[in-house]
């Protein structure tokens, strides 16, 4: 009894605002879980697209997270990241009840567009607020919280979705797009209603210039390291499982299993690999580990090409929990270096840039990942080994000169720290 109870109280985070934004997580989540499973199939049988057009919308979505990160991050930090928040989720709101209304192709890319940049503002906002909100010890693991809660509740919705799909009727794919729009309408309400973060007053030297975050190099370069270090995610969600089908004799009912495993791995072991992520140093040791362990997860599903029966489900398996294992410790890192990095003022500009990176580098991480692993029959396995073997290598070094050299503020991560306020914690 004690046990459980210990358990529980390992899942429930502390009270207050780290509270609520992980319920708050949760909840979104429901929404959009539900969404991403029953998409495809409302996108055909309602509104009457075709699988070439639907990659069309999504690849024109892709250009524009590119495009307007950068801008959007700079609005987040001149109008306060609690109002970017609230701004974005009534935006994604508004385009969700509008979906069933698209009359045609080009009012579904319009509402691709719209999606996306509301999409950015929010992610902006919502990054900037966290971290005005909260003190520098609490910030990643309110998020990894946050993810834990976000992934739980993504499978809540993923079964509503399946659920949904079974229904196999206009009206239940319609509920299910207004669903979403109804949760994301309550989270606009709820984030409103968070207490206000304290006043940031912005150098209008730095807000006034938003490309001036690229001659900051060594954040640049971070930034870079990291977009490369998403790849797992690709491999993880994409690449793995379309192995597993076209090259290895596992039944393909094994690709249910590698997700659950995956999301049940997330949800428990989320916040306590993110301990370490609270300083540069702790950051550049969970960025080689997370590389390191990918590095290693290529070859064993190379592996499972050659191998049989329950062995080849065995190695999958692992690949499976070594990916898994990149994702908590990068996803920790990557929240330290969003919150605690950028200068106060200058966050969502920050932000936007390191989002620019990673949305050009998301564009061509699908087909080349697929051409290495898939196309060449399993050798470039070994090339994306040796991709997240030069990351391993690089991230001590990058990270330390992220950590000698300052920012556009003037001030190097530890002065910053030493000098920022401490917000009060919401109680």
């Amino acid at each position: 009894m004690g046990g459980s109870r210990f358990s529980v109280a390992r899942l429930l985070p502390p009270s207050g605002l780290p509270r609520v934004i992980a319920f708050q997580s949760g909840m979104l989540a429901v929404g959009s879980g539900s969404f991403l499973t029953g998409s495809l199939v409302f996108f055909t049988h309602v509104l009457g697209l075709t699988p070439l057009q639907i990659g069309a919308g999504f690849s024109i979505a892709g250009l524009t997270g590119v495009a307007t990160s950068l801008p959007l991050g700079a609005l987040a930090d001149r109008i306060g990241g609690q109002r970017a928040w609230v701004i974005g989720a009534i935006g994604s709101a508004l385009t969700f009840a509008v979906y069933p209304l698209v009359p045609s192709f080009a009012g579904f890319v319009v509402l691709m567009v719209v999606a996306a940049a509301t999409d950015s503002f929010t992610t902006a906002g919502r990054t900037i607020y966290t971290a005005d909100a909260l003190p520098a010890k609490d910030r990643v693991r309110t998020m990894a919280f946050a993810r834990t809660y976000l992934n739980a509740g993504f499978t809540v919705g993923t079964g509503l979705g399946a659920l949904v799909l079974a229904f196999d009727s206009t009206a239940a794919l319609v509920a299910m797009v207004l669903l979403n729009s109804a949760m994301a309408l309550l989270n606009a309400f709820i984030v409103a209603r968070l207490p206000a973060a304290p006043v940031v007053h912005h150098d209008k030297e730095v807000t006034r210039s938003r490309l001036a975050v690229f001659k900051d190099v060594p954040y640049v370069s971070i930034a870079a390291l990291l977009a490369i270090m998403m790849f797992h995610s690709v491999i993880l969600i994409e690449i793995l499982p379309l192995w597993a089908i076209t090259h290895t004799d596992a039944p393909k009912p094994i690709l249910g299993v590698m997700l659950a495993l995956n999301t049940v791995l997330a949800i428990t072991l989320q916040v306590p690999a993110s301990r370490g992520a609270d300083s540069l140093p702790g950051t550049a040791r969970l960025l080689r580990r997370a590389a390191l362990v990918t590095a290693i997860a290529c070859p064993v599903a190379a592996l499972s090409g050659i191998t049989s029966g329950v062995w080849t489900i065995a190695v999958l398996i692992l690949a499976v929990v070594l990916i898994t294992a990149t994702e908590l410790w990068f996803s920790a890192a990557l929240w330290f270096f969003q919150t605690d990095v950028p200068p106060e003022a200058s966050r969502g500009v920050y932000i936007g840039t390191a989002q620019t990176i990673s949305s050009v580098a998301d564009i061509f991480a699908p087909v080349g990942l697929t051409l290495l692993a898939i196309q060449t029959g399993g050798w470039g396995w070994w090339v994306i080994a040796a991709i997240f073997l030069l990351c391993a290598v690089f991230a001590r070094p990058a990270v330390g000169w992220v950590a000698r050299t300052p920012r556009l503020d003037g001030l190097t991560a530890e002065q910053r720290a030493a000098t920022a306020p401490v917000p009060e914690a919401a109680g």
